[in-house]
């Protein structure tokens, strides 16, 4: 059964902007009518939801590489759907996109937006453009080759190396010859990096002193460190780094939730004494180049070569709750939340 003009949208938008970690009272419950399709428009229902780090900072009101979510918006989220009804010629009911359609059970779009709705190559699995041959794997591949430059033999350290764009990080650099030692929370997100992954080392932060354990497995040694958590971390992985290391800034989740910005790394001198490069990027800029870096990952997921985790949650009742997860370090992989079953 599709939906038609009148019948109930059910969705989530930012009710207030959060101050420190982020809680499930930031969002509202809303039911609305949907519109009558315009020409050019067409209606997607929205099957898997992705959620990502970032999301938290797209939720405060201050400048950045892409708008804030405006208070009463529907909360931003990247997700594929089913095209259910078109005045598009350029989709039909029955295909399956990808878009920004965001926490809601559907929506209208002429296909352009922040990313262009694009549609999915036949035979794909409808969670794999979300999460291994999406823009959390994107930003690994595009981070970790473009600015970290892996050459066989060097010493990589990821953190967050169980999450989506971590343990694709951790991998290809694998791929490319390099020792690894990957970054994460919990023993079984460990052993899955060790057993499954196949780094070579991997430490766990709740656990184990990570500074001494850095010091154990590459004193002095790292050359490359793709970052996605920032904090105590990066400052312990800084006390270890190599002559011209390269320090990859991805992300800094340990900080998303802060209510002061966190203070710097004690340790930001051995840059200069190091002769070390750290640099910060963001995967939109790379949009020119999606095409290439998803036939290489794909080679590499249908191969085998690229291990990944998928945390799916059900329903879109539970969206705000499955976003908390990832601050919380309950998620394994990427995290989706499915909302619906193809309806066509």
């Amino acid at each position: 059964m599709t939906a038609a003009a009148g019948s109930i949208n059910r969705q989530w938008v930012l009710a207030s902007r959060p101050s420190g970690l982020v809680k499930e009272s930031n969002f509202a419950w809303k039911e609305v009518l949907l519109p009558k399709l315009e020409e050019g428009q067409f209606l997607v229902r929205n099957l898997y939801l992705s959620f990502d780090p970032a999301m938290r900072g797209w939720m405060e009101d201050r400048p950045s590489y892409i708008p804030p979510v405006a208070v009463g918006e529907v909360m931003r989220a990247g997700s594929v759907g089913q095209v259910v009804e078109s005045k598009s010629p350029a989709f039909r009911p029955g295909d399956f996109v990808q878009g920004t359609f965001g926490w809601q059970d559907y929506a209208v779009s002429d296909g352009r937006g922040l990313l262009p709705v694009s549609k999915l190559p036949p035979g794909v699995p409808l969670t794999w453009p979300l999460g291994v041959l999406g823009i959390t794997a994107l930003t690994a591949y595009f981070g970790l080759l473009d600015l970290g430059k892996p050459k066989a033999g060097e010493t990589v350290v990821v953190s967050g190396a169980a999450g989506a764009t971590g343990s694709v990080a951790a991998q290809i650099a694998k791929l490319k010859g390099c020792r690894v030692i990957g970054i994460a929370g919990g023993r079984d997100k460990c052993a899955w990096l060790r057993d499954e992954a196949g780094l070579d080392a991997a430490i766990d932060y709740k656990a184990e002193d990570v500074g001494s354990r850095l010091r154990d497995l590459c004193p002095r040694s790292v050359e490359i460190y793709f970052d996605n958590v920032g904090g105590e971390i990066l400052d312990a992985v800084l006390a270890q780094i190599a002559t011209r290391a390269r320090i990859v800034l991805c992300g800094g989740i340990s900080g998303y939730n802060a209510s002061e910005p966190p203070p710097g790394p004690r340790n930001y001198m051995n840059l200069v004494i190091q002769r070390a490069r750290m640099e910060g990027f963001i995967v939109l800029d790379y949009a020119a180049r999606f095409g290439e870096a998803v036939r290489e990952l794909a080679a590499w997921v249908t191969s085998g070569k690229i291990k990944h985790q998928e945390d799916v949650q059900v329903g879109l009742e539970n969206a705000p709750r499955t976003l908390l997860r990832l601050f919380e370090g309950k998620n394994l992989g990427k995290q989706l939340l499915k909302v619906s079953e193809p309806p066509l």
